[in-house]
């Protein structure tokens, strides 16, 4: 299972992942889930995956592949974001194509989901959720975020805190509870968590973090955050009956 989210606000864009692709008693492994693609100073991408690992490994390789050979309806080229991810989707849809009958035979499923955000230049930052059909939907006003995988646990802070008007530090902070909380619900939901940052017009992803349990800011955010939901649980309004 993966979660990942990337929130946009008008400072810019935050992109979260956990790194975790198997969960149980005695095996896990570890992928990253985030990965920075673009050209200095023209385009920047960081696109996000969940689902099928070596769908979405193939489809990493295949974008990577298409950059350095120039392809023309890759990412090197596209005009809008919007075309970026509808050409992420179609090659997600033709490698769950190529592999579906095989996997199928084995009891499993190549759909795979991404997230894809960035900015070309002279257009604006934006986040695109790419479906396992190839189709895309992007974020609004009045849902400023998107999700894959394990999305359920990491929602409420999300609409509770997020809008446009969020500081880039702030939306970070958020989508680190987002995950946390995840992580905390869901075992196949693990670390190290990954964050980046891309600030409106930088065309770099900076910082980004990798963040273990034992990481000084996440330990300190972690604990910060449960001390805090408990003062505000103990002060909520008593019934009239107590």
């Amino acid at each position: 299972m993966t979660y990942c989210v990337a929130i946009k606000v008008n400072q810019g864009l935050v992109f979260a992942s956990d790194s975790r692709t198997n969960a149980g008693v005695d095996y896990v492994s570890v992928y990253s889930k985030m990965h920075s693609l673009g050209v200095p100073g023209e385009r920047t991408f960081v696109l996000l995956a969940a689902g099928n690992l070596a769908t979405t490994q193939m489809v990493v390789n295949l974008i990577q592949r298409d950059m350095e050979q120039g392809e023309r309806r890759g990412l090197a080229h596209a005009e809008y974001l919007y075309d970026a991810a509808h050409y992420v989707g179609e090659l997600s849809v033709d490698v769950q194509e190529r592999h579906a009958e095989a996997l199928k035979q084995s009891g499993n499923s190549p759909e795979a989901t991404f997230i894809l955000g960035g900015q070309i230049k002279g257009r604006p930052p934006d986040i695109y959720r790419i479906y396992a059909e190839g189709n895309c939907v992007t974020a609004s006003p009045e849902t400023p975020y998107l999700q894959i995988g394990e999305t359920k646990y990491g929602k409420p802070i999300l609409d509770r805190i997020v809008s446009p008007s969020l500081s880039l530090a702030d939306a970070g902070r958020c989508a680190l509870v987002s995950l946390d909380s995840t992580m905390r619900s869901n075992i196949s939901i693990g670390p190290p968590l990954e964050l980046a940052f891309y600030r409106t017009d930088s065309f770099e992803v900076a910082p980004r973090l990798s963040l273990k349990p034992a990481s000084p800011y996440y330990a300190s955010v972690q604990k910060s955050w449960n001390e805090g939901l408990k003062r505000a649980f103990k002060r909520l309004p008593k019934f009239d009956w107590e």
